[in-house]
């Protein structure tokens, strides 16, 4: 499926070939609904740049409409019809929006709320000893930093099931603020590419949608990321501005898939995967992209270059040392480091491409 995501974003490059783009993306998108992240772009390019004229916005192309609306129909009702049916829409929406599983997967994708529960664990030890006593936990925010702690969500975000998440300290975070927050962060850069319906914009477009999805989503599963990585990639070598912002989202994106390879016998054949491609990706990405004619911003270049570094020690800690020094105790930690680091370069790969995106 990721295939036919490429094609219809290299289909889009051409006016001849846009229909048969959005077309193939309304398919894909019955295929897997993970696909609505980038759904909204489509939206904005398709109307731009195939139902509207490149001149004016109040010309509209009847003809190019109905077809892209009639072809979009048709596949919405072939994939869907049977469900309506038979009755079965409110069962087919409940499974494909399943909002009683909770804010966080068993294993954090590295998004903001992992940061999120990652504060909420730092504040819980943080505001009480080091010890797991219940009334100790009780007493803990009084002493240090005076934060209540709720009893029942010590253990909710950290217990490796799927369920509702609680939050210890924190407030809790529910699924309309998620909304509200992924669509004022993919609007933004949608007026862009309303206004500037190019490829490049496009896709890049296409790129933040997913990241607004993946970093402020309900329930995000980890292998998301791919839908930010592939699209992203097409146009990584652009210039070295493009690369730099790239550069932390490719490592977090490998490193955070990590914990789903998690016996013995894969350890050795990731490992050295991913330090082959690492190798391999720093070197000939670095020759390839272009010089930019705008300025770089170095603190996004020494943030890749730092970011990369410690990728090392953490993959080397959370795969061989965490077993060796704590055994069986303590499982969680590889996974909540894991996460949040990858998480820190998601948002700062993010926060990177939002500016070079629109100084572009």
């Amino acid at each position: 499926m990721y295939g036919l995501l490429i094609l219809s974003l290299v289909l889009a490059r051409k006016k001849s070939t846009t229909l048969a783009s959005g077309l193939l993306f309304a398919t894909l998108l019955c295929l897997k609904h993970i696909y609505l992240y980038l759904a909204p772009a489509y939206f904005v390019y398709l109307l731009r740049a195939y139902c509207l004229g490149p001149k004016s916005i109040f010309h509209i192309k009847f003809g190019n409409a109905l077809k892209l609306g009639t072809g979009i129909i048709a596949i919405f009702g072939a994939a869907f019809g049977p469900f309506a049916y038979w009755g079965q829409i409110p069962q087919l929406l409940s499974r494909l929006f399943p909002f009683s599983r909770g804010l966080c997967h068993a294993y954090w994708a590295p998004n903001v709320w992992a940061m999120y529960s990652f504060t909420d664990r730092i504040l819980i030890y943080g505001t009480s000893r080091p010890n797991f006593n219940e009334q100790l936990l009780t007493r803990a925010a009084a002493p240090y930093l005076k934060l209540p702690v709720n009893q029942d969500a010590i253990n909710s975000v950290t217990r490796g099931l799927v369920g509702d998440s609680s939050f210890a300290v924190l407030p809790e975070i529910t699924a309309r603020m998620t909304f509200i927050l992924t669509l004022i962060f993919q609007i933004i850069p949608l007026i862009k590419l309303f206004f500037d319906p190019t490829w490049d914009t496009f896709i890049g477009a296409v790129t933040l949608c997913g990241y607004a999805s993946f970093l402020f989503g309900w329930h995000v599963h980890e292998k998301a990321i791919l839908l930010v990585i592939i699209p992203f990639s097409l146009i990584a070598l652009k210039d070295r501005r493009y690369l730099g912002a790239f550069r932390p989202l490719a490592v977090a994106g490998h490193v955070s898939l990590f914990p789903l390879l998690f016996t013995a016998a894969e350890f050795p054949i990731k490992t050295v995967y991913t330090i082959f491609w690492l190798v391999i990706f720093l070197l000939a990405f670095d020759r390839l992209a272009p010089a930019s004619n705008k300025p770089r911003f170095f603190l996004l270049d020494r943030f890749s270059l730092v970011y990369i570094a410690v990728s090392i020690p953490l993959i080397a800690y959370c795969s061989l040392l965490h077993g060796i020094i704590w055994g069986e105790k303590l499982e969680f930690l590889p996974l909540m480091f894991m996460s949040s680091y990858s998480a820190v370069g998601v948002v700062g790969s993010w926060l990177g491409f939002l500016v070079v995106f629109f100084t572009s």
